[in-house]
This record gives structure tokens, sequence and C-alpha cells, in this order.
């Protein structure tokens, strides 16, 4: 191989790493998210289920 076909090989190898560390980060964010909104949720429906019963 040629030292350019080198170079893009290793250049496209690091954009993977990369693309990939971002898919996890945003993974990782949606998941809070997503893990938030059932604990919001949840209380609420608690709440209100707590104040029928008294």
């Amino acid at each position: 191989m040629t030292d350019t076909s080198d170079a893009n090989e290793e250049r496209n190898r690091k954009i993977a790493r990369n693309e990939e560390a971002k898919q996890v980060t945003g993974s990782i964010r949606v998941s809070t998210w997503a893990v938030a909104v059932v604990v919001i949720v949840g209380g609420i429906l608690f709440t209100l289920g707590w104040l029928a019963v008294r």
C-alpha cells in the first residue's frame, strides 16, 4: 500500500472511533432523560394515588 492509503485508513479509523464515542454519549443522554421522565411521572402518579386514598 502507499503512504496515502495508510494515512486514509488511519484517518477513517479515527473518524469511526469519534463517531462511536458521540453515539455512546448521545445514548447515555437519552437514557438519562428517559429515567428522569419516568421518575417525574411516577412521582406525580404516586402523589395523585396517595391523595385519592386520603
